[in-house]
């Protein structure tokens, strides 16, 4: 049985935040539906994030962080404990960026690590 807490494994920069409230608001995400944060194996160097609005699922930990309901399977916290999700806007890059205190080497894109 999955649980709720108040505890944030993961924090969210205002600008993340900003663009994530935008993109339910453009995309029509249903009011049940919370910010999936994960991982998968794959990508350049070990590890892809996945970042997404899902429903709940029976292994998922619910957290509440900046107002969003979070989900994310407890096997994944080990990797993003720590982490924090910001929105980048420039010239060389525009996404999601993972800033992550768990990765000990990332790729050039930014979306696939490694962790010993």
């Amino acid at each position: 049985m999955s649980t709720t807490t108040t505890i944030q494994p993961i924090q969210l920069t205002d600008g993340a935040i900003s663009q994530l409230k935008r993109i339910m608001e453009e995309q029509n995400v249903p009011s049940e539906y919370g910010l999936r944060v994960g991982v998968k194996g794959g990508g350049c160097s070990g590890f892809s994030y996945v970042l997404g609005f899902d429903e709940k699922k029976e292994k998922d930990e619910e957290y509440t962080v900046a107002g969003f309901r979070i989900y994310m399977e407890k096997a994944h916290a080990i990797y993003l404990l720590g982490m924090e999700i910001d929105w980048v806007d420039g010239l060389q890059n525009r996404g999601f960026q993972f800033n992550n205190p768990n990765a000990t080497s990332t790729c050039g894109c930014g979306t696939s690590f490694s962790a010993s």
